[in-house]
């Protein structure tokens, strides 16, 4: 990192807070050490190491894995929330395409906690398929939905998922090599779902993008131009999230690609 003054957008007149806001705005730009946010700001380095410390332990700040400071957990979770509303706020003509190509229920689901919510529904869905609205949430225990939320989650998120799930870490690590979860759903009684991941930037999952359809019109596994679609459509879910990527919020984890 190149030496040079940085200084945040604007100052309150707290002395304190101006000088969290410059250490983040160092940090924003790349991963940093104690060393390094001394000599980019000109603060001292009693008052660096104290001030990044304390913004540590709120969450503020992280460390990598060479203990450089980087931007923490709680600003990563803000900037996924931002990106979750996006989606679903750009998710309507995709689903509405989806259904409209393959004349099967086109929605899209992300996890919160122990929880799959329905955040969009393709307008149209199929005469013979489960209604099931904007906000329906239930648990993700079970069913391809549940395993394409979770299967990219990291290590703590997905041990605590996998204690009250009905699916095993091997059934997820062959839903991470291939891409995609199909079978019975448990959301949608006496239906079949296909189920694949949208991702953000950094191949971040951030939703999982579903086409559900009665027993009798979905088949064991689904085809491959029926898997196209759906994959192409959160491919275009996850194109229009890179492009309207927050720049002040850097994603905090980066979970292994696909």
């Amino acid at each position: 990192m190149s030496v040079a003054t940085s200084q945040p957008a604007g100052v309150s007149g707290i002395g304190v807070l101006d000088k969290a806001s410059t250490l983040l705005a160092v940090v924003e730009k790349g991963p940093a050490s104690l060393a390094e946010l001394v000599a980019v700001t000109g603060f001292t380095r009693p008052t660096v190491h104290r001030i990044a410390q304390g913004m540590e332990r709120l969450g503020l700040l992280g460390r990598d894995f060479q203990g450089r400071f980087v931007i923490g957990s709680r600003l990563g979770n803000i900037a996924m929330e931002i990106r979750r509303d996006q989606l679903a706020k750009a998710a309507a003509p995709v689903l509405d395409d989806l259904n409209a190509l393959t004349g099967l229920q086109a929605r899209l689901f992300r996890r919160h906690g122990a929880m799959q919510v329905c955040i969009g529904t393709s307008g149209e869905g199929c005469a013979d398929g489960p209604d099931l609205p904007i906000g329906t949430a239930r648990p993700a225990t079970a069913g391809p939905t549940a395993q394409v939320l979770l299967a990219w989650e990291e290590p703590e998120s997905l041990y605590e998922g996998l204690r009250v799930a009905r699916f095993t870490a091997a059934q997820l690590a062959v839903i991470r090599r291939r891409g995609w979860a199909h079978g019975p759903d448990p959301v949608a009684p006496d239906a079949v779902t296909t189920a694949v991941p949208v991702c953000a930037v950094e191949n971040q999952v951030v939703a999982a993008l579903t086409i559900t359809g009665p027993c009798s019109r979905m088949t064991e596994n689904p085809s491959r131009q029926l898997l196209g679609a759906v994959i192409d459509a959160a491919g275009e879910l996850g194109d229009g999230l890179r492009r309207a990527r927050p720049a002040q919020f850097p994603v905090a984890r980066q979970p292994s690609s696909w």
